[in-house]
């Protein structure tokens, strides 16, 4: 496995897989280890990924300094893996959580990104509000699954400000477009994989700072791809649509039938969408297709 040190004399871990130019891949969690990205679907049948361990996850070293943890000082761990590729600009996908270094490093180096793409993306770090009726409303629209009584009532609870820890299990359903013995298994795999240390520390204080970030991304001349998943309670569709207005250059996708992890839902879907967006020309203005009538398109 390639390492590299960063400037505080971590050294980290990145993994690459796949054919074609690279895709820098930044893991949620937060602060999980990279290995549940997996091929992203079948992606690396068009890109090179290149998926980082962040520091103290995966097969990367754990930090001296546990306060580096903080998403805003991983931000020089990914500039230094740039220029230990040796890329002048980075092509930089970003699932959940991740998608909140992914802002911070676009708003720190803004000449170098290339192309930059938010799965279901987490919004800590532009300060977009997620509402109890947003994730209701979403999960609401599984309500023919026979598991969605009781997962629906351990939702209006956590929402509520009243959960149980027996809460937060029983609304894994949401998380998945199928609830079957595949994604129990992904699910049991994912709570092994995190580092619940540096996860506690991710956002902690001084962090983020929204009003200056989305001030920076307003500014931002690189095409940007915004997933989102149908039935996804941790990222709806009616905040990503705001996600995506944040940027000059944007597009909001919502693929059909998916939650949080849309390559695992329908592969083909998933690829299909990044790989059309990764090799397009640079002709995206606006809003893309979500200006033409303010709504997503559908895959």
């Amino acid at each position: 496995m390639p390492t590299f040190t960063v400037p505080d004399g971590t050294t980290l871990v990145y993994h690459v897989t796949g054919d074609g130019p690279p895709l820098v891949c930044l893991p949620g969690g937060p602060m999980q280890d990279a290995v549940y990205l997996g091929d992203l679907g079948g992606l690396t049948a068009h890109r090179s990924l290149v998926r980082l361990d962040l520091r103290g996850t995966g097969s990367s070293a754990v930090p001296r300094d546990p306060a580096s943890y903080r998403c805003d000082r991983q931000v020089d761990d990914v500039e230094a893996l740039r220029e230990e590729l040796g890329l002048e600009r980075l092509d930089l996908l970003a699932h959940s959580a991740g998608a909140n270094l992914a802002a911070l490093y676009t708003a720190r180096h803004p000449d170098r990104v290339g192309r930059l793409a938010l799965i279901t993306p987490s919004v800590f770090a532009v300060g977009l509000g997620i509402t109890a009726e947003d994730r209701l409303e979403t999960a609401r629209l599984r309500r023919g699954e026979p598991w969605f009584a009781p997962a629906y009532a351990s939702l209006e609870a956590i929402t509520a400000g009243r959960a149980t820890d027996g809460d937060w299990d029983a609304v894994a359903p949401f998380w998945y477009g199928r609830w079957d013995d595949e994604a129990r298994a992904f699910r049991a795999a994912e709570q092994r994989q995190r580092n619940d240390e540096a996860a506690a520390l991710y956002a902690s204080d001084g962090a983020f700072d929204p009003d200056s970030t989305r001030n920076a991304l307003a500014a931002i001349a690189s095409p940007v791809l915004v997933l989102a998943g149908e039935y996804d309670v941790a990222a709806p569709a009616r905040v990503m649509k705001e996600y995506a207005a944040l940027f000059p250059k944007a597009e909001l996708v919502v693929q059909s039938g998916a939650g949080h992890f849309p390559w695992r839902d329908a592969p083909e879907l998933f690829v299909t969408a990044l790989a059309g967006f990764l090799d397009e020309a640079d002709g995206v203005s606006g809003q893309g297709r979500v200006a033409q009538d303010g709504r997503a398109p559908s895959i």
